[in-house]
């Protein structure tokens, strides 16, 4: 017992030394009491759910009339999922809290109910209906795969199954809602039907954050809200992605988005120009910093108000030489700079082997070019521009 301290319970109150004993075993151990029908002196196992996989607990045996009991510590404010199996067989589902003292009945086939553990009965319930709905979702598949796929009869079994999930779905979203604090809500959002989950749309991701933040006020250092608010944090960034791709415009081209003189980040694709040169280089040679001076600045001083850019990608390790250099040189078009240096994620992107190199956007697409020299740069900008 953790939170009872003997010692301290003597210093105040004179116990005789029999009773100790039972003072010691009333704290805050989980009491199962229970009954396998058909099981008669035989072996429950007993499992703990750690977060994805079952852990043993113990193996209990059974007396001649089927049944068992068994004693385990549950810390404060940390109720464990635990689950007892025939075999290979779960036959009930248990959410104890400290100082439940739960009875269970059951049989080999799993089919059981609970009492003393108010977690426990709601648990129950939800196992139950989920097993109904994967009862009649199974059966209409079944009948859906031996049916001619374009006949009247598998349309109306697609329907029927759409309907069926639909109407699950809503009811476990109204449940979740309804037990913002009970931790029965955690197994609900990961029910699965073959490889459909229920809680699979993106927009789900609400949902687990709003359960998730509800239940670290009642259970701040349970292992099963912890493993469910870094499910919503993934969750939460998937559809932030996904709100900002249907609000990007399209683009034929891959896009980047590095920092840069001013830690600034500016995105390719942001880039308001009709034709735009994305040109990756590093400033530690001495021939790229004059190709900076000799070509590209005389032609971006006579192209740029017709709607010529630059995209300059420095791919050097050490950012503050680089910003020197693009200082001391007075480049005025877009440079920004990735430390990866060679391991930079833009350069495999554009399949960059060797530099300096070019590739060159117009309206909105890649187009095949080769520039060498400003005479190359500027007849490829007559003929763009």
């Amino acid at each position: 017992m953790r939170n009872f301290s003997i010692k301290g319970f003597l210093s105040r109150v004179l116990v005789p030394a029999l009773l100790l004993p039972v003072l010691v075993s009333c704290g805050g151990k989980v009491r199962i009491d229970g009954t396998v029908k058909d099981a008669l002196s035989s072996e429950v196992i007993v499992k703990l759910l750690d977060v994805n996989q079952f852990n043993v607990l113990d193996t209990v045996s059974t007396d001649a009339g089927g049944h068992f009991s068994y004693k385990m510590d549950i810390e404060k404010g940390q109720p464990q999922f635990v689950y007892l199996f025939y075999k290979d067989t779960r036959i009930a589902s248990l959410l104890l809290e400290k100082g439940d003292k739960v009875s269970v009945e059951t049989d080999t086939a799993g089919v059981f109910t609970v009492s003393g553990s108010a977690e426990s009965v709601k648990l129950a319930q939800v196992e139950k209906d989920f097993s109904e709905f994967s009862a009649s979702f199974t059966s209409l598949a079944a009948k859906l795969d031996s049916a001619d796929p374009d006949s009247d009869e598998a349309a109306g079994l697609r329907k029927e199954m759409g309907r069926s999930y639909t109407e699950y779905y809503r009811s476990r979203v109204k449940y979740v809602m309804e037990n913002p604090y009970s931790l029965t809500v955690v197994p609900v959002f990961y029910q699965t039907i073959g490889s459909l989950p229920v809680f699979g749309q993106d927009t789900d991701a609400i949902h687990f954050r709003n359960i998730s933040d509800s239940l670290r006020t009642v259970y701040p250092d349970s292992k099963y809200v912890k493993a469910l608010k870094s499910e919503a944090d993934r969750r939460s960034k998937l559809l932030e992605l996904r709100v900002r791709l249907q609000g990007a415009e399209e683009v034929n081209f891959p896009d980047i988005e590095l920092s840069d003189v001013n830690a600034r980040k500016v995105r390719l694709s942001e880039v308001d120009s009709k034709v735009v040169m994305l040109h990756f280089w590093t400033s530690t040679d001495a021939m790229q910093k004059m190709f900076n001076l000799d070509v590209l600045k005389p032609v971006y001083e006579d192209y740029h108000k017709k709607g010529f850019e630059i995209y300059q990608v420095a791919l050097d390790t050490d950012k503050a030489g680089w910003a020197r250099t693009v200082k001391n040189q007075g480049l005025e078009w877009i440079n920004v700079c990735d430390v990866l240096g060679a391991n930079s994620a833009a350069a495999r992107t554009y399949n960059v082997s060797a530099l300096p190199v070019s590739f060159f956007i117009s309206e909105g697409e890649l187009v095949d070019a080769q520039v060498t020299d400003e005479a190359s740069l500027r007849r490829l900008l007559e003929k763009l521009l």
